[in-house]
């Protein structure tokens, strides 16, 4: 056979043997059992400025990265990760942390109290995701002792604890750490391709139970690309849109995740007085102000149909937005919903008629029509609008629904409707949420609701000697027999339903279903992955 047969031959073997490759490629990735490659960025998504947690990176999730000083187990109590134990003084503005000895940075330099302190009073002065406006400060008594000073007593503070991962004090620099972070966690940085990729390998000298995985790969996919690369077989997990929740794909389980993640629409509290902020935005909504408004919607809207609509049967109805799995929800707060009836009733008495037979409700010559925004990206949160919209046309208040991106809502969101995600661990977020003194402070209570009653159960809860006895408090606040910001109540918001996270999981891992810990608003599917096994 003349040579160049032979070449010509060897060439389309080759090129055979690429294109085979790609096909195969786009039914399975080959890794070794002890590598993991998650595509579970749906709600979190990259971190803007890198993996720094001064700057907010994992505020309501495991760090991976970083440690902290305490951690939530899957009964979500409060549990020592770098503490040892914690005292807190008799007026609670004081709270003394014990850590443990010999902890490394993946530098191995020592992790002291030191670190802490430096962490926590720079994240105070910084301003990140996490609240510690209440701080006065962080002072080291010795290298395993830590004191937080506060300006006012606080039972919620501990959870603040366990919410900021610890940096090295040494080394940091506010500018480069989020591209290149050094922590104590499980997991140590190895690359960041922004846009697509961060990669991990596994810190050997973790002081803690390690993960079995050496090497962890997370994907910045969203939607529609993590279940494409979910089908081809190139991730162990993939978090997907519940549009997808009923699909199914070879070799992998579909696995939905409870939540505490709710989704709610605010309504103006206050009415159009022409009242402005300082940076000009209106406050108030001559609808949404009426209270016969608030109740109608609450009480009309059938939460099941938003269910079994736009979450496709996997979530739960919310009346007040606090999870019922927390220690702190109300069961007094529940009504019985979809109850167009009691809705057109309770528009009536207050005198709210259709004149001009065109559908739409009037009182005093306002129409009962205003407008609900949501992120124009997000598609569960639009359906959640449109059948809101939908469903309040059936007794005469017309909704008028609208995406913007989040620039333009937040010059929008004291005078109309917002559709928002919730859903925190810390109970506090509820006195941001609703007191008066935060009322439009950043994205503090957008309805400019103010009770005294209500802002007293706050108060209350926050002076408790510990964060077990607030709860009772916390649980008024949706509704306490007389007052409350539930539909009972005040009816500050239309809270409708808790979204369940949906993740299809390869069927050679075990994430581990019994110790998976309830999702919060942003989901946390890292939390248990101590726990997680390569079955083959």
């Amino acid at each position: 056979m003349k040579k160049q047969h032979i070449m010509i031959i060897a060439i389309i073997i080759v090129i055979g043997i690429v294109a085979g490759g790609l096909v195969l490629g786009n039914s399975s990735t080959e890794r070794n059992p002890d590598e993991l490659v998650t595509a579970v960025g749906t709600h979190g998504g990259e971190p803007e400025t890198g993996f720094n947690p001064i700057l907010g990176w994992a505020s309501a999730s495991e760090p991976l990265i970083q440690s902290t000083l305490f951690k939530r187990n899957n009964n979500m109590s409060l549990v020592n990760d770098l503490a040892t134990n914690h005292t807190v003084s008799s007026d609670g503005k004081t709270y003394t942390v014990n850590i443990r000895d010999g902890v490394k940075f993946h530098d191995n330099s020592s992790l002291t109290a030191k670190d802490i302190v430096f962490t926590y009073n720079e994240a105070k002065k910084v301003g990140g995701d996490i609240d510690l406006s209440n701080m006065l400060n962080a002072t080291a008594v010795n290298d395993s002792t830590v004191e937080f000073y506060l300006n006012n007593s606080d039972s919620t503070f501990i959870s603040k604890l366990s919410t900021l991962g610890i940096v090295p004090s040494e080394s940091y620099n506010n500018e480069t750490y989020g591209q290149n972070p050094i922590g104590s966690g499980p997991y140590k940085f190895v690359q960041w391709d922004k846009g697509q990729q961060v990669i991990l390998e596994l810190n050997d000298d973790y002081y803690g139970k390690k993960p079995e995985f050496k090497k962890l790969t997370i994907l910045f996919l969203a939607g529609d690309a993590a279940f494409a690369a979910a089908k081809k077989g190139e991730v162990d997990i993939a978090e997907v849109p519940l549009s997808y929740s009923n699909e199914k794909i070879d070799n992998m389980s579909s696995i939905i995740l409870d939540s505490i993640d709710a989704r709610g629409i605010s309504l103006p509290y206050l009415p159009d007085t022409g009242n402005k902020t300082e940076d000009g935005v209106s406050i108030g909504n001559n609808v949404t102000s009426n209270k016969a408004i608030r109740e109608a919607l609450n009480y009309g809207i059938n939460r099941q149909t938003i269910i079994d609509g736009p979450l496709q049967g996997h979530g739960n109805k919310s009346f007040d937005g606090i999870g019922y799995q927390l220690p702190w929800n109300n069961n007094e707060a529940i009504i019985e919903d979809g109850d167009v009836d009691k809705a057109k009733s309770i528009l009536e008495s207050d005198g709210w008629k259709d004149s001009d037979s065109d559908g739409i409700l009037e009182k005093d010559g306002q129409k009962a029509s205003f407008t609900v925004y949501y992120p124009a990206d997000d598609t569960t949160r639009q359906s959640i609008a449109i059948s809101v919209s939908e469903q309040a046309k059936k007794f005469g208040i017309e909704v008028n629904v609208e995406g913007k991106s989040w620039d333009e809502i937040d010059k929008l969101k004291l005078s109309n409707g917002v559709v928002w995600g919730y859903g925190s661990l810390d109970p506090s977020s509820l006195y941001h949420q609703y007191y008066g003194g935060f009322a439009g402070n950043e994205y503090d209570n957008p309805a400019y609701y103010n009770s005294s009653i209500v802002n007293q159960h706050m108060e209350s809860a926050l002076s408790s000697s510990n964060i077990e006895s607030s709860y009772n408090d916390w649980s008024m606040v949706s509704w306490d027999g007389s007052n409350g910001i539930s539909p009972k109540g005040d009816a500050v918001w239309i809270w409708t339903v808790f979204v369940d996270y949906p993740y299809f999981v390869d069927n050679s891992l075990d994430i581990s279903e019994n110790t998976t810990k309830i999702q919060p608003h942003g989901g946390d599917i890292f939390g248990n992955i101590y726990d997680w096994k390569r079955l083959s």
